[in-house]
């Protein structure tokens, strides 16, 4: 999976050029959160809006494209893309402490490699503009 992504600004906004495993791994991180019988709340706190931007965010998301194209996103869905990539790694956390990767593949289509290196990707993509 590509990682690395590019952000432009337009106005307040960002445009980023995603591939389309990177768009499926963001979709794949807000369905997985929203879809949780999680309060609103738990899922603010999480990421930083609600159900409706999330909602938005992956019908954004959505299309099953075969080739790269250009997402529109305000700060506030950058973040809360990133904090899901970097949220549901917790949830495939044992009680005894240990991450359990096996589950979170078979549950997600993803390793959490790829989750942490495209939020580290959107981080850096950020602080380049």
């Amino acid at each position: 999976m590509r990682t690395r992504l590019r952000l432009t600004r337009d106005g307040d906004a960002f445009v980023a050029r995603l591939a389309p495993s990177q768009t499926a791994a963001m979709r794949e991180a807000l369905i997985y959160l929203r879809h949780r019988d999680d309060s609103d709340l738990t899922l603010t706190l999480q990421l930083g809006t609600g159900r409706k931007t999330v909602d938005a965010l992956i019908e954004r998301l959505s299309g099953g494209h075969t080739e790269s194209r250009d997402i529109r996103f305000r700060a506030e869905e950058l973040h809360a893309v990133h904090s899901a990539l970097t949220t549901v790694p917790t949830k495939f956390v044992s009680r005894e402490g240990a991450f359990t990767q096996e589950p979170f593949h078979i549950q997600l289509g993803f390793y959490r490699e790829n989750f942490d290196a495209l939020a580290r990707g959107i981080v850096e993509a950020a602080s380049e503009v």
